[in-house]
């Protein structure tokens, strides 16, 4: 049995390239079905876990980064798997402007590093996914060829108007 845990949490760790690990103790079933669903509408994927379970999947996966979040293994454990890095810092956010202190960051694992400790929140909001990132740079990158064909078509207009000022004044 634990075995196939381990192996569920290892195909969820394949499968979802950022996890936050959460301590979501102390809800009861309606506050938890609530969280489940605003996690399933975020598109996180949000399970319970034993510590001692997740931390052989850490050890397991030789990754020295993700062994950081190690000691955040302690209490209750509940892990947010997501493929967008910022959406389960977000949702944990809304629950705190809420006045919920739960679910409660204890660490991440967002773009191949750890974050530890729930004063990470912040930084994790402001974590761009690859597509933004990719949009920010070819955003960047047009704007310079922009203003060049911007200035030579107004420069052409200029040639064009000084040509036919030109043109009037010899006829």
């Amino acid at each position: 049995m634990k075995q196939q845990v381990i192996e569920a949490i290892k195909a969820n760790i394949a499968q979802y390239p950022n996890f936050y690990i959460t301590d979501i103790a102390g809800l009861n079933a309606e506050q938890t079905a609530t969280l489940r669903r605003d996690c399933f509408n975020e598109g996180i994927k949000l399970t319970v876990v034993k510590n001692t379970l997740f931390h052989k999947v850490i050890k397991d996966s030789g990754n020295a980064e993700m062994d950081l979040l190690s000691a955040t293994l302690e209490g209750n454990t509940a892990i947010m798997y997501t493929e967008a890095p910022a959406n389960p810092a977000k949702l944990i956010k809304k629950y705190q402007k809420a006045g919920s202190e739960k679910p409660a960051l204890k660490g991440a694992y967002v773009q191949e590093c750890a974050f530890v400790g729930a004063d990470k929140l912040e930084a994790l909001i402001n974590i761009k996914s690859r597509e933004e990132l990719i949009g920010e740079i070819v955003g960047m990158l047009n704007a310079p060829i922009q203003n060049v064909l911007s200035a030579l078509q107004g420069a052409g207009q200029k040639i064009v108007g000084v040509l036919e000022t030109l043109e009037e004044k010899k006829n």
